[in-house]
């Protein structure tokens, strides 16, 4: 019966401190809101984004993970330089086609000599049909 009483008495003391801790009691009132932590080095927006700002990209954590706006900005901007650099490449492999196709000596000479035929057999091997 002791250890019951003391139990109770033990949770009763717990209940107070956690009640006092939340709701703030004295004379300050609550504790302030925090700030939210904001994203401290965002990619940089006067030229392109390189490994390394990506690499150095950490976003603050909230209250579930991270906060959705920061990443979603960051996604959203490299994204958009992913596809500018891929046009960039489309547009660079189309232009490098058409210089080849226009040259005027034509493809390179002797870059069949050393090819083999796929139709022709190893030396030493016979034909087994």
């Amino acid at each position: 019966m002791v250890m019951f009483l003391f139990l109770v008495v033990a949770l009763a003391v717990l209940v107070a401190a956690v009640t006092l801790a939340v709701v703030g009691g004295g004379e300050n009132g609550p504790l302030p809101e925090a700030a939210p932590e904001r994203l401290r080095d965002p990619l940089p927006a006067d030229r392109p984004v390189e490994r390394a700002d990506v690499e150095s990209l950490r976003f603050p954590l909230a209250a579930r993970g991270y906060r959705m706006a920061d990443v979603d900005d960051a996604l959203s901007r490299l994204g958009a330089e992913l596809a500018e650099r891929d046009a960039r490449i489309a547009d660079l492999e189309s232009a490098l086609a058409g210089a080849r196709s226009a040259a005027p000596h034509g493809p390179v000479h002797g870059a069949d000599e050393h090819r083999v035929p796929m139709d022709k057999q190893a030396p030493g091997q016979e034909d087994r049909s």
